[in-house]
This record gives structure tokens, sequence and C-alpha cells, in this order.
């Protein structure tokens, strides 16, 4: 059922209350106006289009990116039958077709580094094999000429012909300094070049190139002379302030290391600590040699530091398979700016081995790439191959094999 609205009659009564009523209220609407009225009322300021506030302009600093790649292998060992078998017969050298696939490999690397194992005297030192070796300039003559301008010298050959042959061998770097920017790092003929944190710069990219070996079999410097060559046994410290001194000036620290236990495939507790430290102290790339032999790859200092612990011979006239196996190696180093901040980084680590060739007496030697060994150069080549790659990613299964850039 619909529910119905009631309806009330309105008495006399009523109708004078509702009259004193209404006209309460009109009073109560005038005062309200009037008081409304009183003061001038807050006006909004209207903002024209000279008062309005300046906008913020935010500019993005400016990012740019740059980056090189580096090449480095190992030990220029040039036993006495290596240059001999170099000899023109008219009292000059040519190394060049033993080594040129070395630069093969280093083509469209924009810097590249070996170790020069022997000193570099020349000819009118007297030349010299082992085990104190003087070599003819010319095997520098053939590196330099494929683009090699990173030479390590100190190692445990460096005063095997005194202060006589560091004299030399600086004052041959310097002449290829001088005429194609080539750097030499590890023996000095003055205080003043061994106190030097040389910086480089390669593409946009700042470097210093140190270079330091436990020692030179036993031989010192003359005394008065400790600086003509870097020995880190009882100097360590020495060693560690320069690359401190090198992280504070460069983008990139590149140390080359003479180390560890010869003819030993395995880097060896001194190594390990040693370059812990080193990377501590700002290095970011170790090469390092001296056992003769290939030691594996791996990042140190929580991938921090790439660490090559030994390339092996470049060339030599070793005999044992394991000596005639030796490592190249390459890394690209980017750096991107953004406006005063910078990043360095130091990205694919890559590897791959070569072989010293040379026939029965010990004649035409060539170095080798072993991916193209066959079995007319050694017995089981692809094996042979496959065994020392193997050896490479035993520490860091990261490390790409092959150096070709891609």
């Amino acid at each position: 059922m619909t529910k119905k609205k009631k309806k009330y009659r309105m008495t006399p009564f009523g109708k004078l209350l509702l009259i004193v009523i209404g006209a309460l209220a009109a009073v109560g609407i005038i005062a309200f106006a009037v008081s409304g009225r009183k003061g001038k009322p807050k006006e909004e300021p209207v903002q024209t289009a000279s008062s309005e506030p300046e906008a913020t302009i935010v500019t993005e600093p400016e990012t740019t990116e740059t980056s090189a790649e580096f090449f480095f292998t190992g030990d220029a060992l040039i036993h006495g039958t290596v240059w001999m078998d170099a000899d023109l017969g008219n009292g000059s050298y040519d190394f060049r077709p033993i080594l040129e696939n070395v630069g093969r490999l280093a083509d469209g690397y924009d810097l590249k580094y070996y170790n020069q194992e022997t000193i570099l005297g020349g000819t009118e030192l007297g030349l010299h094999g082992y085990p104190t070796f003087n070599s003819p300039q010319e095997v520098g003559d053939a590196m330099v000429g494929m683009g090699f301008g990173l030479v390590s010298t100190a190692n445990n050959h460096s005063l095997d012909q005194g202060l006589t042959g560091i004299n030399r061998s600086c004052e041959y770097w310097k002449k290829q300094e001088a005429a194609h920017g080539v750097h030499m790092a590890g023996t000095y003929d003055s205080q003043e070049d061994h106190d030097r944190i040389p910086v480089y710069e390669v593409n946009g990219i700042t470097y210093t190139f140190l270079s330091w070996t436990y020692g030179c079999n036993g031989l010192l410097p003359p005394e008065g002379k400790e600086y003509i060559v870097n020995i880190y046994t009882d100097h360590v410290d020495e060693l560690l302030d320069q690359v401190r001194a090198a992280d504070e000036i460069s983008d990139v620290v590149i140390v080359a290391m003479h180390w560890g236990t010869e003819y030993s495939m395995e880097a060896n507790e001194e190594q390990k600590e040693l370059s812990q430290k080193l990377s501590e102290c700002g290095a970011d790339i170790i090469v390092g040699n001296h056992p003769h032999v290939i030691q594996p790859i791996e990042w140190v200092n929580h991938g921090k530091t790439i660490c090559y612990y030994a390339m092996g011979n470049m060339v030599s006239a070793q005999i044992d398979e394991p000596n005639l196996v030796g490592m190249v190696g390459g890394v690209t180093i980017r750096k991107t700016t953004r406006g005063e901040e910078k990043e360095i980084r130091i990205e694919d680590p890559r590897a791959d081995l070569i072989y010293t060739y040379y026939d029965v007496g010990y004649k035409n030697f060539k170095v080798i790439p072993m991916k193209e060994l066959d079995d007319q150069h050694v017995n089981g080549a692809a094996a042979l191959y496959e065994k020392y790659k193997a050896k490479i990613n035993e520490y860091d299964d990261s490390i790409r094999i092959g150096v070709e850039l891609k």
C-alpha cells in the first residue's frame, strides 16, 4: 500500500509567528551585506609577461665515448741460432720473415706491446746468445715496423751486458721514440728517466706504462746506479708507489711484470699476491712474463684488473714443446665522459696461441698462429692447439679465445 503525505491547516497565531520570523531574517541578511562591504577586498595579483618567474633550463652534460684496442705478446728471446737464421750475410739482419705473422695478428690494434727479453746492444757490442745475451737491433726494427710501440726491457737478462748494454739499448729505444713514438719502460740511463711517471695518449685515453722484474740472474746494477733497471724484490713499496702515482694522472695503468716460476704453467703465490696489491693501487692491465711458458688469465680484485700471468715466448730456439707455445692477447679499453665525470672499462679480454717453428738444424724460424699449424709442422697439431687453449681458461672461463677484432 502506498503512503500518502498529510496536509496541515495553519491557525491565525501561526500566521503571525511566521511573519515575525520572516522579518527578523530579512534584518539579518541586510546586516550581513553591510558588514561584508567594510574595507577593501583583497585583490589577487595579476601576473604579466614581465613578472613571470624565469624557467630553469636544465642542460644534460655532454656524453662522449672513445675506445682503444690493446694487443700484447711475450718474450723476444733471441738465441744465437735465431739471429744466425736472420743473418743476411752482409753484416745486417732481417727478422721480418720470422715475425711477420705476429704483426698480422696485431693488425688493426691501436696499441701493441712485447717484451724484449734480450738486450739490443747491437753488433758493435758483439752479439751473444745464452746465457748472457746481446742481440741485433734489427729485432727492434722488425717489431717497430709492425707497429709495436710499447716495449718492456726489465727482465732477468737486463744486465747481461752490464751498464754498456743498458746504455746502448736506451740509446736505440730513444731513437725509436723520436722517430716512431715508441715507448720503452724498465731500464734507464738516468735517474731522471727512472723517476719520471710518463703519461701517453691514444684515442683520447691517457695511460701510463710501467715495467718491473724480480731480478737479473744474480747480477746487480753498479753502486749508485740502481736506477738502470726496475727490480721489485726488496722494492715492492717503490713499485706500488709508482702505480699509485700513475693512477692519479692517467686513465689506464698498464704494468709489465717479469715474475713467476720458470717453466711452470701455474701462477705462484707471489704472482697471486702481487697482482692483488697492484690492482688495489690502481693497475688496470697486468701483462706478465718470465716462465717461458704460458699461464692462465683471470680477473683479479673482484673484476677490477685483468691479469695475464705469463705470455710465454713470442720467439725462441728452445726445444721443449711448452716453450715453443706462446700467447697473444687483446683487450678493449673504453672511456665514457659525462661532463667532468669519466668511466674507464677494460672489456673483452681475449687470447690466442702462437708456435715457434723451425726446421732441423735450427733453420727457417717462423712464428705461426697455432690455429694455422698443421701436421707438416708438428704431429697432432690440432690436438696440441686444443690442449694449450684449455690452459688459457683454466682460472677464468670468460676469457675469449681469438684476438681478431669483432
